[in-house]
């Protein structure tokens, strides 16, 4: 990363490392924390832990950072940028670390360990034994105070700035939870062998020196921690894309030194260096063909489903493939400047300018925890003015924290979030986390990338067009022939189509490519011409009236025409074109209905992408765009007023998927796509896309039942615990309910049924 140093009039902009942030709450103090200060735009992003933060003069690095930490939380200025960085060698490249070595992990499993009996014993009486109490005592304690620890620190870190979060709320209720149980066994009944502990409703201010909480205190801190560990999970993942988009690169290239083949690795490559490139390999850089021709694979930046044909003085893009001939390229980009490199960046910008989207708990928690403990500290003093019993005024107290405790509230997302992710993922349908729900009901419009989203992506043989005299197996079987001997995409979609329909292939002989126009051979005897016009004309042989019909009316439809020649005559035209998924008009029809206005969006010509278009049901086309120009075109409909979802599967998609409100990456393309996507569609079928937009629809409106009813149990509540109506076992009683209410409606997501489980399909 890279700082850029502020010029009179204009502004620097500084990317900040941001620890210890807790909610999305934290998130917004941070940020307006920066925005005071002046001349300083900042944006602080919860889920990537990021502060893009734009400054001018009279500002420095130091102070941003000092303001953070300041507000109570911790922040790292970037490392200086590395020249040329290495794909392989970038820091964006680094693997995960492994969820073993997860602190936060081991903190949830262990306090899960030391809780379940704590809570069995004192739920089921029965199981009661002498001294039970100080067994759940020695069960607790560890997970109250060592598994809480997250929580206390926060809590302590935002009273020291004035603030409350939810932290505050679970250390508190937990910690006064323990402390009651550790009076009530110490100087209380509660440590008496023999003490049973019941669900007594009946009101007996007395009570609570007989009464232990240590199963509330317990089970609050585990399910926080559970909810906290998913959360972490899924913020890991934020760097992904760019690790995708880097390792598409070369690590190596083979560069021409004195006439001679050296291989070096890719971050040595400098501008002027010439290297080569075979068939199968990628390209290592930006450059220009100086030497050989070879149709090139661009499909992964370009869209574009048709390899193009370069020869000599044709440009070239880093890790696009060459496909077919050896050509030698000389090097114009090199490092941050190629064109893989400012779609990273493109990634990046998108992925930290998105719109934070703040959960619903967090939300109404800067409201609902100064309430609460003002209540609770009311609660005491009255109590105790009133009726100058210390016991029952501080049993009254504990009872509003611990009903108010958000037991519910902390597993509210993570339940609802683990059963519909896990129904997803039977269906081939991955959701990310929970803050990219409710864009799914905000969204209007879908754009859909047509190469290997509305379309296979693969070539195939479209038609069959023979002159008259010539039989349509004869010229299938000729034809493929002769391309079965040549690399090119479309030569491969004729060979295969000719060997499917007419069996096994004539054996070729003298086979000859002739670099942009097409290929020959003989076959059978036949000097057999296939390609372009251009081809056929330099043996002297011109397309008949129908047949130059026939090609002009295929590519007027969007479709490659291939000419066909041998005898001294034009024996027919055979035509290509990157097919639609025939549950692609279902899918639109799907999406349609659910109230989504369908755009088709790729880099292919109009005429290709509108036939498409018709064919499956799309109205509005977008057409001839490169990899900047979709993401302006989200954009742009975002400008309009549109909620825009993103259908893609390719990396040119990746900063588009980013910058839509709602990403849907198809699992059949790249690693790019599918990390910057918000829901990944695992199988190459496009009515999952529909499929995925209900189902999260429906975990969204679980989420929010579920944090209403928990919402409900504890405000509800509030008023009987302030009362004296509750002692603290009842209330933990009440959380408990509420907790195994959430999950009970969050199961009701297993019986998600997708629409394409009752479709045939293809």
């Amino acid at each position: 990363m890279t700082i850029t140093a502020p010029v009179v009039g204009q502004e620097a902009r500084v990317e900040l490392a941001i620890g210890g942030m807790t909610c999305a709450s934290c998130a917004a103090r941070i940020e307006k924390k920066l925005n005071r200060l002046d001349g300083v735009t900042a944006t602080v992003n919860y889920a990537t832990e990021k502060a893009q933060v734009s400054y001018g003069d009279g500002i420095e690095v130091a102070d941003l950072i000092a303001t953070v930490i300041k507000t109570g939380y911790t922040a790292e200025e970037p490392p200086p940028a590395e020249p040329e960085p290495a794909a392989a060698d970038s820091p964006e490249a680094a693997p995960e670390a492994p969820a073993e070595h997860d602190p936060l992990r081991h903190r949830m499993l262990v306090s899960l360990v030391l809780s379940l009996p704590v809570v069995v014993l004192a739920m089921v009486p029965s199981l009661q034994f002498d001294n039970w109490q100080w067994l759940s005592l020695t069960l607790a304690a560890p997970v109250v105070v060592w598994g809480g620890t997250p929580f206390h620190k926060a809590a302590w870190t935002n009273a020291r700035h004035g603030a409350a979060t939810m932290d505050t709320l679970v250390s508190l209720g937990t910690l006064a939870a323990l402390g009651w149980s550790l009076w009530a066994l110490f100087f209380g009944d509660a440590g008496m062998p023999g003490m049973q502990h019941g669900f007594d409703i009946t009101v007996t201010r007395a009570s609570g020196s007989s009464s232990i909480y240590l199963e509330a205190a317990a089970g609050v801190t585990t399910f926080i921690l559970i909810g906290r560990y998913l959360e972490a999970k899924s913020k890991r993942r934020a760097g992904a894309a760019l690790r995708a988009l880097m390792e598409l690169g070369a690590k190596d290239v083979a560069v021409l030194r004195g006439g001679q083949e050296v291989r070096i690795p890719v971050r040595e490559l400098a501008v002027g260096d010439r290297f080569v490139v075979r068939p199968g390999e990628k390209i290592a850089t930006d450059g220009t063909v100086v030497e050989g021709s070879s149709a090139v694979d661009a499909s992964m930046l370009t869209g574009e489903s048709v390899p193009v044909d370069v020869t000599a003085g044709d440009t070239v893009a880093g890790a696009t493939v060459n496909t077919a001939g050896r050509i030698v390229v000389e090097a114009t980009r090199v490092g941050t400047d190629t064109q893989l490199s400012r779609m990273a960046r493109l990634v990046e910008d998108a992925q930290n300018g998105k719109a934070e989207v703040q959960r619903l708990a967090d939300r109404v928690s800067g409201v609902f925890v100064p309430i609460v403990l003002l209540i609770a500290v009311g609660t005491l003093l009255v109590w105790w003015l009133t009726t100058n019993d210390v016991t029952a005024a501080f049993t009254a107290a504990v009872a509003v924290l611990i009903i108010a405790c958000p037991c519910a509230l902390g597993l509210a997302t993570p339940t609802a979030l683990m059963v519909g992710t896990g129904r997803g993922a039977q269906l081939g349908i991955l959701i990310k986390g929970p803050e990219v729900l409710e864009s799914t009901r905000r969204v209007d419009t879908v754009v859909l990338d047509k190469t290997g989203t509305v379309t296979t992506g693969r070539m195939r043989l479209h038609q069959i067009i023979p002159a008259p005299r010539t039989g349509e197996d004869e010229l299938l079987r000729l034809a493929g022939a002769v391309e079965h001997a040549s690399e090119h995409p479309i030569a491969r979609a004729i060979a295969d189509g000719a060997a499917e329909r007419t069996g096994p292939l004539p054996v070729l002989e003298g086979f000859g490519s002739v670099p942009g126009l097409g290929v020959q051979g003989v076959v059978d005897g036949h000097a057999v011409l296939v390609g372009r016009d251009a081809l056929l004309r330099q043996w002297s042989i011109d397309l008949p009236e129908e047949l130059a019909s026939a090609k002009a009316a295929a590519e007027a439809a969007g479709r490659t025409a291939v000419a066909v020649a041998w005898g001294g005559h034009a024996r027919g035209i055979l035509t290509v074109a990157d097919a639609v998924k025939e549950t692609s008009a279902e899918a639109v029809a799907q999406l349609r209905a659910l109230g989504l206005t369908p755009v088709l969006l790729t880099g292919d010509n109009r005429r290709v992408a509108e036939t498409v278009a018709r064919e499956v049901g799309i109205d509005e086309v977008i057409a001839d765009v490169l990899p900047e120009d979709k993401v302006d075109v989200v954009k742009r409909l975002q400008d309009e007023g549109r909620t825009v979802a993103m259908v893609g599967d390719g990396v040119n998609d990746a900063a588009a998927l980013a910058t839509a409100d709602l990403g849907l990456a198809m699992g059949t393309g790249t690693d790019a796509a599918i990390e910057a996507g918000d829901l990944t569609l695992v199988r190459g079928d496009l009515r999952v896309a529909a499929d995925a937009i209900r189902l999260a629809r429906r975990t969204l409106a679980t989420i929010k039942g579920n944090l209403f009813w928990a919402f409900g149990y504890n405000v509800a509540a509030l008023p009987l615990a302030a009362a004296g109506l509750l002692n603290p076992m009842i209330a933990g009683a009440a959380m408990a309910f509420s907790s195994v209410f959430v999950v009970s409606n969050s199961l009701r997501l297993r019986t998600f049924t997708a629409s394409t489980v009752s479709t045939k399909s293809p």
